[in-house]
């Protein structure tokens, strides 16, 4: 059996990080088992369904790199074949034609309800051969009043369902159109899919939809229902526990195979490992071994695991998606320094692109004045003896790279007897106007020979101005 499996999200909105998290289960069990993947769009919801929300899907997966094999399939584009099963069924029995009112079905809940009953449709029209004048019926599935549905899970073992716990739910508004639980079906029959990876979310369809496929004669895939993703706090994952589109990552700086590594190790995992190659995802990941319990979204977490990807990427890996987070924050990156040169230089102090570019902002403008706490420390009458000396050195510096630049430095605080910190530290905050910045050799480097002797002369103004004033 060739195993085919599906991520098939409803486009109402964006990409949320749940949602990447079944498509991964779903594309990395069929990588594993050389399956297929397949990416179906469930937009017969016309009302809420937007263009903009089928573009985040595919901008999303595109981004985290879950290329699907077929599709993709829009669900709007299958409604011909939905009325025909649809009559199929109501041909062979196993549905019919409903008029009760939205107010006559609710009036039945209520009763149950006041009977302490399960609220649910009493089947009031099951056996109605004649149609009720001036109103449009619904189609509603004839579920078995007997026995139980029975399925083995892979992520949370055998569940099963007595019939008696489920009424005749809706196949077709009045109005004609399909719903949910008759599209999937149809959709899962007609696509050969061997394995449904969902969220737990979805595990009361399940027995329903199960019905409809014996009904139709089909057969049964297996089914994995996946936990929610929950907040820090215990709760469920939303928009208040901050970034929740995948594409709202890529913007804050994330890696997407920083992104995928975490996502795979929510509810998942591999003895100790912590980080994983995509190849290795696929090599190892089963899911029957997802944990039954649902798993607590960490953003520190998330924050580690993209500071290694930083950390251990090749510079060239890291070049376009900083020059996005660098154009973001408006900087002309085309006519900037070279920027293989500010991530080797920026790798080891960055959490995310989007911090590494905020940080390098001192290699794209300048400083409008000096930090005042930095200036007071390090600005002061004694940094002004090496300050000058290192500008002339500078000034006759022929070859303006980091180990004659280097050299500058380390001779300056040897010829006049002083800790490398006395000399350094001035030089820092006369490039950058403050006491923190990459390498001071990488610095001078990126900040070029014009840039640096320039920031150094203000520096050397600003302690001679103070020195004035100090003495007037």
């Amino acid at each position: 059996m060739t195993v085919r499996t599906r991520f098939a999200p409803s486009p109402t909105g964006y990409l949320h990080v749940g949602g990447a998290r079944t498509a991964l289960f779903s594309w990395l069990y069929a990588k594993r088992t050389n399956g297929q993947f397949i990416l179906r769009i469930e937009d017969t919801d016309r009302e809420r369904s937007t263009d903009e929300s089928v573009q985040a899907i595919f901008d999303g997966m595109e981004w985290l790199g879950l290329t699907h094999d077929e599709g993709p399939f829009f669900q709007t584009d299958r409604f011909p074949r939905y009325k025909d099963i649809i009559q199929q069924l109501l041909e062979q029995g196993d549905a019919y034609h409903c008029y009760c009112s939205v107010e006559e079905v609710e009036a039945m809940r209520e009763e149950q309800r006041a009977n302490k009953q399960k609220p649910r449709y009493n089947g009031r029209c099951r056996h109605q051969t004649e149609p009720r004048e001036g109103v449009k019926p619904v189609v509603r599935f004839k579920n078995p009043e007997q026995g139980e549905v029975v399925f083995d899970d892979l992520v949370r073992g055998t569940i099963s369902i007595s019939n008696t716990e489920l009424d005749d739910l809706i196949i077709a508004r009045s109005d004609g159109t399909p719903t949910y639980n008759l599209t999937v079906v149809v959709d899962d029959i007609d696509m050969n899919m061997s394995h449904i990876i969902r969220g737990d979310d979805h595990i009361n369809n399940t027995p329903r939809q199960i019905n409809i496929m014996q009904a139709l004669g089909a057969q049964i895939p297996s089914f994995a229902h996946v936990p929610m993703i929950l907040g820090d706090d215990g709760a469920r994952l939303s928009k208040r526990h901050g970034a929740v589109s995948v594409m709202q990552y890529r913007d804050e700086g994330f890696l997407p195979e920083a992104l995928l590594n975490y996502l795979v190790r929510l509810g998942w995992s591999h003895g100790d490992q912590e980080l994983f190659s995509r190849e290795e995802m696929i090599e190892l990941f089963d899911i029957k071994d997802v944990n039954r319990t649902a798993s607590a979204f960490n953003t520190e977490k998330l924050l580690w695991i993209n500071q290694q990807y930083i950390m251990n990427a090749k510079p060239e890996r890291l070049v376009e998606p900083l020059a996005q987070q660098l154009k973001t924050l408006g900087y002309d990156v085309d006519n900037g320094p070279d920027l293989i040169e500010i991530v080797k230089t920026q790798q080891e102090r960055a959490k995310t692109l989007k911090e590494m570019a905020e940080k390098s902002s001192l290699f794209y403008q300048d400083y409008e004045e000096f930090d005042e706490k930095a200036a007071k420390k390090n600005l002061k009458a004694a940094a002004l003896e090496p300050l000058e000396t290192m500008l002339a050195k500078f000034e006759a510096l022929n070859d303006w790279t980091k180990e004659p630049l280097h050299q500058v430095v380390i001779g300056t605080a040897e010829a006049l007897e002083l800790k490398l910190g006395k000399v350094a530290q001035p030089l820092r905050v006369a490039l950058s106007g403050t006491s923190v910045s990459p390498a001071i050799d990488a610095t001078l480097f990126i900040l070029g020979k014009e840039t640096s002797l320039k920031n150094i002369q203000k520096a050397i103004e600003h302690i001679k101005l103070k020195i004035v004033a100090q003495q007037g």
